[in-house]
């Protein structure tokens, strides 16, 4: 069942917005022959948002969700806004907003891998159409998708990324080094999580596989991790973990690689900067993950990639400026703000030409990732059923169990196990 609109029109979110001044009638006869009384302005309206969001953005008055909030007031003076914030985590918004949607939070902050639940407790709101515009003029297509319902209709403004790219020693290996996996095994140590499910399907799917159909949204269309597309990467992964320049990434032993200089690359995302800026200091490198060789061609790794996004709850007693005030906070300005304060990298494309991000390696990595690099982590139920085999076939490899001469069966029964 679609999801109704709580509203009929909702302008779009800006950091700056002219109101038109509205006309007045005369109750539907001829026209009146004295002069129109002038023009009186209307006082604004009394609205109250409850408004989630993680502890890192409310801490005092000087925090990023406080300064938004007072910018929202400067662009729309026809509200006379309250605010009352609280503390729920983008991780623990699902859980909590569902529980009682009509007295949780008339904007919140979540993961988008809670959306089917969400969209089902009617706990989500539809955005409006000039706000479906700004998400799709900001993002790209996955991060269009990771907010998209079953239904078709979008939910959430996202304002970042979750998924992992590659950090590099940069007095190891050049920029053009880096832009192939097999470069830069011949000539340092790459570490890479072969026997871990979010990593080890990037060279299934940049050479064609799927999850849940071209988009990662239709469960009926199952996995498709077979045939000589598949059999080809897994053949390529039989030699790579056994080259003498590999390094399986579990434990964390790529960062302690990367520290103590026993390891040139590893793949992560934007949670380990600071320990990576640390270890490499003016040698810190960060791109998004490279192309391999298979049989002669190279092929696109593509990570995973989700968001995390605001929304607005359908329940909420003034719909309208809830909507206005998520896709506020998920805008181009709110973005960069939310960077320059907190370090979130932005999902808005048109911020890759930003200056501070421009020279923030990380932040570029992780934007050209999205952008060139990944594909969507479907959230359909179904894909609970990913992991544990993936993890196991990882694990074959790295054993020797898999190899050259049985890559096309075992791959095969990997692909049977995923869709059992």
């Amino acid at each position: 069942m679609k999801a109704r609109p709580a509203y009929m029109v909702v302008a779009a979110a800006a950091v700056t917005l002219t109101m038109a001044a509205c006309s007045s009638g005369n109750n539907g006869g001829t026209a009146p022959t004295t002069a129109a009384p002038p023009a009186t302005t209307a006082a604004p309206t009394a609205v109250t948002l409850t408004v989630w969001g993680p502890q890192e953005d409310q801490v005092d008055a000087t925090s990023w969700l406080p300064k938004m909030e007072a910018a929202f007031e400067q662009a729309h003076p026809e509200y006379k806004m309250t605010w009352k914030n609280a503390v729920v985590s983008e991780g623990d918004a699902g859980k909590t907003v569902k529980q009682d949607p009509t007295a949780a939070a008339d904007v919140y902050m979540f993961a988008n891998d809670q959306l089917g639940t969400l969209v089902q407790a009617n706990a989500i709101g539809q955005l409006p159409p000039d706000a479906v515009a700004q998400v799709k003029k900001q993002n790209s297509d996955v991060m269009i998708t990771s907010v998209t319902g079953t239904d078709g209709n979008v939910y959430g403004v996202p304002y970042t990324a979750n998924t992992w790219f590659m950090y590099y020693n940069a007095s190891k290996f050049s920029k053009d080094d880096v832009k192939s996996l097999d470069t830069m095994l011949s000539k340092g140590k790459v570490a890479f999580s072969v026997d871990n499910a979010w990593y080890l399907p990037s060279l299934y799917v940049g050479n064609g596989a799927t999850l849940f159909g071209p988009q990662g949204t239709d469960e009926a269309a199952g996995f498709d991790f077979s045939g000589q597309k598949a059999t080809d990467v897994t053949t390529y992964l039989t030699g790579l973990v056994k080259n003498k320049n590999f390094v399986n990434d579990a434990s964390g032993a790529g960062l302690a690689g990367l520290q103590n200089g026993t390891i040139d690359a590893y793949f992560s995302g934007t949670w380990d900067a600071a320990a990576v800026k640390t270890a490499l200091g003016a040698n810190e490198g960060a791109t998004q993950p490279p192309a391999f060789a298979l049989n002669g061609s190279p092929v696109q790794m593509k990570s995973f990639a989700g968001s995390k996004a605001v929304a607005f709850n359908p329940n909420a007693k003034d719909p309208k400026a809830a909507a206005l005030f998520a896709a506020f906070l998920g805008s181009t300005a709110a973005q960069q703000a939310h960077y320059d304060m907190r370090g979130i990298v932005p999902s808005d494309k048109s911020l890759s030409n930003s200056a501070t991000i421009a020279a923030d390696p990380v932040a570029v990595a992780q934007m050209n990732t999205v952008a060139n690099a990944s594909t969507l982590q479907p959230t359909v139920p179904k894909m609970g059923n990913f992991w544990d085999p993936t993890a196991a076939f990882g694990k074959a490899l790295l054993s020797g169990d898999v190899t050259a001469a049985n890559a096309a069966d075992k791959t095969a029964a990997w692909n049977t196990a995923l869709n059992s």
